[in-house]
Protein backbone atom coordinates (compact mmCIF):
# COMPACT_ATOMS: atom_id res chain seq x y z
CA UNK A 1 0.00 0.00 0.00
CA UNK A 2 1.44 3.34 -1.01
CA UNK A 3 1.72 6.31 1.33
CA UNK A 4 -0.86 8.28 -0.77
CA UNK A 5 -3.65 5.77 -0.08
CA UNK A 6 -3.22 5.81 3.69
CA UNK A 7 -5.86 7.61 5.74
CA UNK A 8 -4.92 10.89 7.38
CA UNK A 9 -3.01 10.54 10.64
CA UNK A 10 -1.60 7.10 9.78
CA UNK A 11 2.20 7.02 9.38
CA UNK A 12 3.61 5.10 6.43
CA UNK A 13 5.25 1.77 7.20
CA UNK A 14 9.04 1.87 6.89
CA UNK A 15 10.45 -0.61 4.41
CA UNK A 16 12.15 -3.67 5.91
CA UNK A 17 15.93 -3.62 5.98
CA UNK A 18 17.71 -6.33 4.13
CA UNK A 19 20.42 -8.38 5.77
CA UNK A 20 23.08 -7.34 3.23
CA UNK A 21 24.55 -4.38 5.26
CA UNK A 22 24.70 -6.54 8.40
CA UNK A 23 26.41 -9.33 6.47
CA UNK A 24 28.91 -6.84 5.02
CA UNK A 25 29.79 -5.53 8.48
CA UNK A 26 30.30 -9.04 9.76
CA UNK A 27 32.55 -9.93 6.86
CA UNK A 28 34.63 -6.80 7.42
CA UNK A 29 34.94 -7.63 11.11
CA UNK A 30 36.03 -11.20 10.36
CA UNK A 31 38.58 -9.94 7.81
CA UNK A 32 39.91 -7.42 10.33
CA UNK A 33 40.27 -10.10 13.00
CA UNK A 34 42.09 -12.39 10.57
CA UNK A 35 44.54 -9.62 9.67
CA UNK A 36 45.15 -8.76 13.32
CA UNK A 37 45.61 -12.44 14.22
CA UNK A 38 48.12 -12.87 11.38
CA UNK A 39 50.10 -9.79 12.44
CA UNK A 40 50.06 -10.92 16.08
CA UNK A 41 51.34 -14.36 15.08
CA UNK A 42 54.16 -12.84 13.03
CA UNK A 43 55.19 -10.67 15.95
CA UNK A 44 55.02 -13.61 18.37
CA UNK A 45 57.23 -15.90 16.25
CA UNK A 46 60.58 -14.49 17.58
CA UNK A 47 59.41 -14.99 21.18
CA UNK A 48 58.23 -18.52 20.45
CA UNK A 49 61.53 -19.30 18.73
CA UNK A 50 63.42 -17.92 21.75
CA UNK A 51 61.50 -20.15 24.16
CA UNK A 52 61.89 -23.23 21.96
CA UNK A 53 65.63 -22.59 21.53
CA UNK A 54 66.05 -22.28 25.30
CA UNK A 55 64.82 -25.88 25.63
CA UNK A 56 67.08 -27.42 22.97
CA UNK A 57 70.14 -29.58 23.54
CA UNK A 58 73.52 -28.95 21.89
CA UNK A 59 72.92 -31.55 19.13
CA UNK A 60 69.60 -29.90 18.29
CA UNK A 61 71.28 -26.50 18.12
CA UNK A 62 74.05 -27.84 15.87
CA UNK A 63 71.72 -29.63 13.46
CA UNK A 64 71.35 -28.30 9.92
CA UNK A 65 68.82 -27.41 8.77
CA UNK A 66 67.58 -26.44 12.23
CA UNK A 67 64.50 -28.25 13.43
CA UNK A 68 61.43 -26.43 14.59
CA UNK A 69 60.97 -28.48 17.76
CA UNK A 70 63.72 -30.12 19.83
CA UNK A 71 63.94 -33.89 19.92
CA UNK A 72 64.55 -33.71 23.67
CA UNK A 73 63.03 -30.90 25.75
CA UNK A 74 65.91 -29.94 28.04
CA UNK A 75 64.35 -28.08 30.98
CA UNK A 76 67.69 -28.18 32.82
CA UNK A 77 68.91 -25.27 30.69
CA UNK A 78 67.14 -22.82 32.99
CA UNK A 79 68.74 -23.82 36.33
CA UNK A 80 72.10 -24.31 34.57
CA UNK A 81 71.87 -20.81 33.06
CA UNK A 82 71.22 -19.38 36.52
CA UNK A 83 74.34 -21.17 37.80
CA UNK A 84 76.45 -20.18 34.79
CA UNK A 85 76.34 -16.49 35.75
CA UNK A 86 75.22 -14.66 38.92
CA UNK A 87 71.76 -14.00 37.55
CA UNK A 88 70.36 -13.44 41.00
CA UNK A 89 72.64 -10.41 41.40
CA UNK A 90 71.88 -9.14 37.90
CA UNK A 91 68.13 -9.51 38.43
CA UNK A 92 68.28 -7.72 41.79
CA UNK A 93 70.30 -4.84 40.33
CA UNK A 94 67.97 -4.40 37.35
CA UNK A 95 64.91 -4.49 39.59
CA UNK A 96 66.37 -1.95 42.02
CA UNK A 97 67.43 0.45 39.25
CA UNK A 98 64.15 0.11 37.35
CA UNK A 99 62.06 0.77 40.45
CA UNK A 100 64.25 3.77 41.31
CA UNK A 101 63.91 5.22 37.81
CA UNK A 102 60.15 4.66 37.79
CA UNK A 103 59.51 6.22 41.21
CA UNK A 104 61.68 9.28 40.55
CA UNK A 105 60.29 9.82 37.07
CA UNK A 106 56.69 9.62 38.29
CA UNK A 107 57.31 12.10 41.10
CA UNK A 108 59.41 14.64 39.18
CA UNK A 109 57.61 14.46 35.83
CA UNK A 110 54.15 14.73 37.40
CA UNK A 111 55.16 17.83 39.35
CA UNK A 112 56.76 19.39 36.28
CA UNK A 113 53.75 18.55 34.11
CA UNK A 114 51.36 19.99 36.69
CA UNK A 115 53.36 23.22 36.90
CA UNK A 116 53.42 23.61 33.11
CA UNK A 117 49.72 22.89 32.79
CA UNK A 118 48.03 24.55 35.76
CA UNK A 119 50.34 27.24 37.19
CA UNK A 120 50.62 30.57 35.42
CA UNK A 121 54.17 31.94 35.39
CA UNK A 122 56.36 33.87 32.98
CA UNK A 123 58.30 31.74 30.51
CA UNK A 124 56.07 28.69 30.84
CA UNK A 125 55.69 28.26 27.09
CA UNK A 126 59.41 28.64 26.47
CA UNK A 127 60.20 25.99 29.08
CA UNK A 128 57.67 23.63 27.53
CA UNK A 129 59.19 24.17 24.07
CA UNK A 130 62.56 23.34 25.57
CA UNK A 131 61.17 20.10 26.97
CA UNK A 132 59.80 19.19 23.54
CA UNK A 133 63.15 20.05 21.94
CA UNK A 134 64.99 17.62 24.22
CA UNK A 135 62.75 14.82 22.94
CA UNK A 136 64.30 15.29 19.49
CA UNK A 137 67.87 14.64 20.67
CA UNK A 138 69.02 11.05 19.95
CA UNK A 139 69.95 9.18 23.11
CA UNK A 140 73.33 8.00 21.81
CA UNK A 141 74.54 11.54 21.21
CA UNK A 142 74.23 12.20 24.95
CA UNK A 143 76.35 9.24 26.10
CA UNK A 144 79.77 10.95 26.08
CA UNK A 145 78.66 14.24 27.74
CA UNK A 146 76.64 12.26 30.28
CA UNK A 147 79.65 10.07 31.05
CA UNK A 148 81.94 13.08 31.53
CA UNK A 149 79.39 14.74 33.82
CA UNK A 150 79.03 11.57 35.91
CA UNK A 151 82.80 11.21 36.17
CA UNK A 152 83.30 14.85 37.16
CA UNK A 153 80.64 15.15 39.88
CA UNK A 154 82.23 17.13 42.75
CA UNK A 155 82.65 15.49 46.18
CA UNK A 156 81.78 12.01 44.93
CA UNK A 157 84.15 9.11 44.34
CA UNK A 158 87.19 10.99 45.63
CA UNK A 159 86.61 14.13 43.52
CA UNK A 160 87.40 17.56 44.86
CA UNK A 161 85.11 20.59 44.54
CA UNK A 162 86.21 20.94 40.91
CA UNK A 163 85.36 17.33 40.08
CA UNK A 164 88.97 16.17 39.78
CA UNK A 165 91.04 13.44 41.37
CA UNK A 166 88.47 10.64 41.56
CA UNK A 167 85.93 8.68 39.57
CA UNK A 168 82.73 10.52 40.54
CA UNK A 169 79.60 8.49 39.96
CA UNK A 170 81.31 5.74 37.98
CA UNK A 171 80.65 2.27 39.43
CA UNK A 172 78.02 3.65 41.80
CA UNK A 173 74.27 3.52 42.27
CA UNK A 174 74.14 7.29 41.81
CA UNK A 175 75.44 6.99 38.26
CA UNK A 176 73.06 4.14 37.44
CA UNK A 177 69.90 5.82 38.76
CA UNK A 178 70.16 9.63 38.64
CA UNK A 179 70.81 10.12 34.87
CA UNK A 180 67.59 8.28 34.02
CA UNK A 181 65.46 9.81 36.77
CA UNK A 182 63.51 12.20 34.51
CA UNK A 183 62.38 11.96 30.89
CA UNK A 184 60.89 14.75 28.74
CA UNK A 185 58.21 12.48 27.32
CA UNK A 186 56.87 11.85 30.82
CA UNK A 187 56.63 15.62 31.43
CA UNK A 188 54.80 16.07 28.13
CA UNK A 189 52.34 13.26 28.85
CA UNK A 190 51.52 14.48 32.34
CA UNK A 191 51.05 18.03 31.07
CA UNK A 192 48.54 16.87 28.46
CA UNK A 193 46.51 15.00 31.05
CA UNK A 194 46.55 17.83 33.58
CA UNK A 195 45.34 20.22 30.87
CA UNK A 196 42.29 18.02 30.27
CA UNK A 197 41.03 18.30 33.87
CA UNK A 198 38.34 20.91 34.61
CA UNK A 199 39.57 24.08 36.31
CA UNK A 200 36.59 24.05 38.68
CA UNK A 201 38.23 21.26 40.66
CA UNK A 202 41.29 23.26 41.63
CA UNK A 203 39.24 26.43 42.16
CA UNK A 204 36.99 24.62 44.63
CA UNK A 205 40.01 23.16 46.42
CA UNK A 206 41.67 26.57 46.55
CA UNK A 207 38.52 28.13 48.05
CA UNK A 208 38.62 25.42 50.75
CA UNK A 209 42.11 26.62 51.66
CA UNK A 210 44.11 23.77 50.16
CA UNK A 211 47.71 24.50 49.21
CA UNK A 212 49.03 24.20 45.67
CA UNK A 213 50.89 21.01 46.51
CA UNK A 214 47.75 19.60 48.11
CA UNK A 215 45.76 20.35 44.95
CA UNK A 216 48.42 18.59 42.90
CA UNK A 217 48.75 15.54 45.16
CA UNK A 218 45.23 15.04 46.48
CA UNK A 219 42.93 16.43 43.79
CA UNK A 220 44.56 16.36 40.36
CA UNK A 221 47.01 13.46 40.37
CA UNK A 222 44.48 10.76 41.41
CA UNK A 223 42.51 11.68 38.25
CA UNK A 224 45.37 10.94 35.83
CA UNK A 225 45.83 7.23 36.51
CA UNK A 226 46.24 6.37 32.78
CA UNK A 227 49.19 8.78 32.58
CA UNK A 228 50.73 7.31 35.73
CA UNK A 229 50.40 3.76 34.39
CA UNK A 230 51.78 4.72 30.97
CA UNK A 231 54.80 6.56 32.35
CA UNK A 232 55.48 3.82 34.89
CA UNK A 233 55.37 1.08 32.27
CA UNK A 234 57.52 2.93 29.72
CA UNK A 235 60.07 3.99 32.33
CA UNK A 236 60.36 0.52 33.82
CA UNK A 237 60.68 -1.05 30.36
CA UNK A 238 63.35 1.40 29.25
CA UNK A 239 65.34 0.96 32.44
CA UNK A 240 65.00 -2.82 32.48
CA UNK A 241 66.21 -3.15 28.88
CA UNK A 242 68.96 -0.53 29.15
CA UNK A 243 72.28 -2.00 28.06
CA UNK A 244 74.71 0.65 26.86
CA UNK A 245 74.77 3.04 29.83
CA UNK A 246 75.22 0.35 32.54
CA UNK A 247 77.89 -1.28 30.37
CA UNK A 248 79.85 2.00 30.09
CA UNK A 249 79.52 3.25 33.65
CA UNK A 250 80.13 0.00 35.56
CA UNK A 251 83.02 -2.44 35.78
CA UNK A 252 82.08 -4.12 39.05
CA UNK A 253 80.17 -7.38 38.63
CA UNK A 254 78.11 -6.62 41.73
CA UNK A 255 76.51 -3.67 39.91
CA UNK A 256 75.95 -5.27 36.53
CA UNK A 257 72.38 -5.44 35.24
CA UNK A 258 70.63 -8.38 33.63
CA UNK A 259 70.99 -7.12 30.05
CA UNK A 260 74.75 -6.77 30.46
CA UNK A 261 74.88 -10.11 32.27
CA UNK A 262 73.48 -11.88 29.21
CA UNK A 263 76.76 -11.12 27.45
CA UNK A 264 78.40 -13.70 29.75
CA UNK A 265 77.04 -16.37 27.41
CA UNK A 266 78.92 -14.85 24.44
CA UNK A 267 82.50 -16.07 24.33
CA UNK A 268 85.31 -15.79 21.83
CA UNK A 269 85.24 -19.42 20.72
CA UNK A 270 81.54 -20.25 21.03
CA UNK A 271 78.19 -19.00 22.22
CA UNK A 272 76.01 -20.81 24.75
CA UNK A 273 72.83 -20.24 22.77
CA UNK A 274 70.55 -22.39 24.93
CA UNK A 275 71.68 -20.63 28.11
CA UNK A 276 71.43 -17.24 26.44
CA UNK A 277 67.86 -17.90 25.28
CA UNK A 278 66.95 -19.23 28.73
CA UNK A 279 68.35 -16.09 30.38
CA UNK A 280 66.62 -13.85 27.83
CA UNK A 281 63.31 -15.61 28.49
CA UNK A 282 63.69 -15.06 32.22
CA UNK A 283 64.55 -11.41 31.58
CA UNK A 284 61.44 -10.97 29.41
CA UNK A 285 58.92 -12.40 31.89
CA UNK A 286 58.76 -9.34 34.22
CA UNK A 287 58.03 -6.96 31.33
CA UNK A 288 55.31 -9.20 29.88
CA UNK A 289 53.64 -9.55 33.29
CA UNK A 290 53.84 -5.80 33.92
CA UNK A 291 52.32 -4.99 30.54
CA UNK A 292 49.44 -7.41 31.06
CA UNK A 293 48.67 -5.81 34.42
CA UNK A 294 48.76 -2.22 33.11
CA UNK A 295 47.49 -2.82 29.57
CA UNK A 296 44.14 -1.07 29.99
CA UNK A 297 45.62 2.12 31.45
CA UNK A 298 48.55 1.98 29.01
CA UNK A 299 46.31 2.01 25.93
CA UNK A 300 44.09 4.68 27.44
CA UNK A 301 47.11 6.82 28.25
CA UNK A 302 48.33 6.85 24.66
CA UNK A 303 44.82 7.40 23.31
CA UNK A 304 44.31 10.48 25.49
CA UNK A 305 47.82 11.98 25.33
CA UNK A 306 46.82 14.52 22.66
CA UNK A 307 43.39 15.49 23.91
CA UNK A 308 44.26 19.15 24.33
Amino acid sequence: MSAEKLSPGVAPVAPLRTGRPLLTRRLRRVALHLVLATVSLVMAIPFLWMIITSLKTDPDLASYPPGLLPEIWDWDNYPEALEYAPFGTYFRNSLFISIGHTALNLALASMAGYALARIQFRGRTIIFMGVLATMMIPSYTKIIPQYLIAKGIPFFGGNDYLGRGGHGWLDSWWGLIIPGALTPFAIFLFRQFYLSLPRELEEAARIDGMSEFGIYARVMTPLVKPAIATVALLTFESSWNNFLWPLIITTDTDRRVIQVGLSAFQQADQNAWAYMMAGTTLATIPMVALFLLAQRYFVQGFANSGIK
